[in-house]
């Protein structure tokens, strides 16, 4: 029961602070201050609907059916952003569904994983063999080519370069933990990193991202603005913070606070150590994920639980290493705290998949 005991907390917690950080915003805005809370709700409960269904019924054996239904579901619904997908900011990242904004590339990444898992469980024996040459072509090479690119190069074309990275560094970290070996990885990291970024940096709107983390507080009324009130908002927390709801620079100053900055008025209103305290959650609940990853007696199970697991704490630590300066802008949410739609229900998803492949785990019945 420690992750879903884990889970449920950060989700209460979360929730919380999406309402202080996003109250000011939403009333001036909707004229409601309690609209990211009540929208927040709506995709909570359906979320929790889904991953319940996935609690009770997903197993070892209809997981590898799901797998490959999911990941060609996403690769359709990629493609079809691409063609009739909601634009914003010149992106084509969203499929109108009525009732949310759904991205696809949110499932792309728990289907990849999937995927992933189930190649790898296949072909086991040649991945774990004793000639290298067969970990370097069945359990590195292929898998990264024949399910984690096609994915990669569909959200480039979204122009989400920082989306792309993500997945392949989601796919990349997923392929390792089903057996490839590490020295591939050495190799293979400078050979793709190099002219991807050299690629990157030639686009204009990935250019100016990188050039402003660089170039920090250049621009502070223009394109460092977010980040910089979110910096002040991060230091004027202090120790123990101004107390829950108390956070000034929400109102106007930290732009959307309620989406991808809401880690800085927690800082502001909890502190360091409120801040610290949800880390620590955070890094319990993948060290759980990790344990019940090497307790599975399903390589499938086992895979799916250590990808899924690494793919949590990876969103939030760049959502930290984006709003501390540390990295550069690129919009990434922190789970269970930012209000999203596709992002809060994938979430729970993933957290269904988990707690329904815990009971095949050695001397789990459920997590």
């Amino acid at each position: 029961m420690i992750f879903t005991v884990l889970t449920v907390v950060l989700i209460l917690l979360g929730t919380v602070m999406l309402f202080s950080a996003g109250s000011s915003y939403a009333k001036l805005v909707y004229g409601d201050s309690f609209y990211y809370l009540k929208t927040h709700l709506k995709h909570l409960a359906l979320g929790l609907a889904i991953a319940l269904v996935f609690i009770i019924g997903i197993t070892p054996t209809n997981g590898r059916w799901l797998a490959v239904g999911m990941y060609g579901a996403s690769l359709l619904l990629l493609a079809a952003v691409l063609v009739v997908g909601t634009r914003v900011a010149g992106a084509r990242r969203w499929l109108n569904l009525g009732f949310i904004n759904f991205q696809p590339s949110e499932l792309a990444k728990t289907a990849m994983i999937m995927l992933i898992a189930l190649y790898m469980s296949v072909y086991e024996k040649k991945i774990s063999g004793a000639k290298p040459w067969k970990n370097l072509v069945y359990g590195f090479i292929i898998p990264i080519c024949l399910i984690v690119l096609p994915v990669s190069v569909l959200v480039v074309l979204e122009r989400h370069w920082s989306g792309a990275l993500i997945v392949f560094v989601i796919g990349a970290c997923t392929v390792f933990f089903g057996g490839a070996y590490l020295h591939w990885y050495l190799i293979a990291v400078p050979a793709i990193l190099a002219p991807a970024g050299v690629i990157a940096y030639s686009i204009p709107y990935v250019r100016s991202r990188i050039e402003g983390w660089t170039n920090r507080g250049a621009d502070a009324l223009g394109i460092d603005w977010q980040t910089t009130q979110g910096l002040y908002a991060i230091g004027t927390g202090g120790l123990f913070g101004l107390g829950l709801g108390q956070s000034r620079l929400k109102y106007g100053y930290v732009s959307q606070p309620q989406n991808d900055f809401v880690f800085t008025v927690v800082c502001e209103e909890l502190g360091f150590f409120g801040a610290a305290a949800i880390m620590v959650l955070f890094l319990a609940l993948t060290s759980r994920g990790l344990m019940l990853a090497v307790r599975s007696e399903d390589r499938f199970s086992g895979i799916v639980i250590a990808g899924i697991s690494f793919k949590i704490i990876l969103h939030v630590l760049l959502n930290i290493a984006v709003v501390t300066g540390v990295g550069p802008n690129t919009g990434i949410s922190m789970p269970f705290f930012s209000s999203g739609g596709t992002a809060t229900l994938i979430q729970l998803m993933d957290a269904g998949i988990l707690l329904g492949l815990s009971r095949f785990c050695k001397g789990e019945s459920f997590e």
